[in-house]
């Protein structure tokens, strides 16, 4: 809608300056006939003084980008957001965010911080809900965003804006920052696997040469591993499950035996590890593994599997093998 965006931009008393920066790929035809509308825009006369196209975005570009900037505006069909880290470098600088719900900033919006697009959902390319979100778009900066900017006080400071700017540094820039995620990733992975690594390298590398040995033996013994019949009881408490497993020649300490079931509304998944409760005296081989879980699922939610198990091993990043139960 150029006319409207143009009227929006030349406000006699709320303009507003947009800077784009951007190329488009060389096999990327839509994203080259896009900027091409761009351009023919800003030739209008009108519009040069209110909009400017850099052609390239590269570090130094978007150093100077998110220290001047005062909304970073960024409208990708969902779910084409790769991260938003560009949304995230203005954090530090007080920029605020005005960006499609995807990304980093499903999980950074609330109101007080920024403005969102979107309903979270995926809608494809379809025009109508293109149509749907450049009318929501337009009504933020129109009735919302640009408004905040300019209400002044006798001072001349826009105290909504700036208490906005506040929050959205306070509440946003410790979590998504270079800081947090090299300190994360030291602490939780960098540091833990140099000791592991110290660990298993000593003696002579004892320990590492035990693991993969180890590891040698699961894969052999592992296609001879398999379940036998089920048994579940329910009542309006709980869930009981009892189930035979045959282990072959393995060692029962060398593999847990878990009762899985996927997380609701993307929340966790459960894991509740079963119990060997000794060996069916009819059934050579067997061995009967027991558990209740809470009836507050359907018992058919669950499903038991064979996992190997050996301490200080990371499963199953090291030792892929699982088996689950038909």
């Amino acid at each position: 809608d150029p006319d409207r965006l143009l009227a929006l931009l030349t406000n006699a008393e709320r303009p507003v300056q947009l800077i784009l920066a951007g190329k488009a790929h060389p096999a990327d035809q839509a994203g080259q006939a896009l900027i091409q509308q761009w351009t023919q825009f800003i030739r209008r006369t009108e519009a040069r003084k209110h909009v400017i196209f850099l052609g390239d975005y590269d570090m130094l570009l978007t150093k100077h980008l998110s220290r001047g900037v005062d909304v970073w505006l960024n409208t990708p069909r969902r779910p084409w957001e790769a991260c938003g880290t560009s949304g995230m470098k203005i954090l530090v600088n007080g920029g605020l965010n005005l960006s499609e719900l995807d990304g980093w900033w499903v999980e950074a919006y609330a109101p007080e911080v920024g403005w969102a697009l979107g309903d979270g959902n995926e809608h494809g390319d379809d025009p109508a809900w293109d149509a749907v979100e450049a009318e929501s778009l337009y009504e933020r900066l129109e009735h919302e965003i640009i408004p905040e900017f300019y209400r002044r006080d006798t001072d001349g400071i826009p105290r909504p804006w700036v208490a906005r700017i506040r929050e959205s540094m306070a509440r946003l820039t410790p979590l998504f920052s270079a800081n947090r995620s090299v300190r994360e990733y030291t602490e939780n992975h960098y540091l833990p696997a140099a000791a592991v690594y110290t660990e298993r390298a000593a003696d002579n590398g004892d320990v590492g040469k035990q693991l993969v040995e180890w590891r040698h033996m699961i894969e052999q013994k592992w296609p001879a591993l398999r379940f036998g019949e089920v048994r579940i009881g329910s009542d309006e408490k709980e869930h009981s499950f009892e189930i035979q497993v045959f282990l072959g020649d393995l060692d029962s300490n060398a593999v847990k035996i878990e009762l899985f079931a996927n997380g609701i509304d993307d929340g966790p998944s459960l894991r509740q590890e079963m119990i060997r409760d000794g060996q069916p005296p009819d059934l050579a081989g067997a061995s009967i593994y027991r558990v209740t879980v809470p009836s507050g699922r359907p018992a058919t939610d669950f499903t038991a599997r064979i996992v190997p198990n050996r301490p200080g091993v990371a499963v199953p990043l090291e030792v892929d093998q699982i088996l689950w139960q038909h």
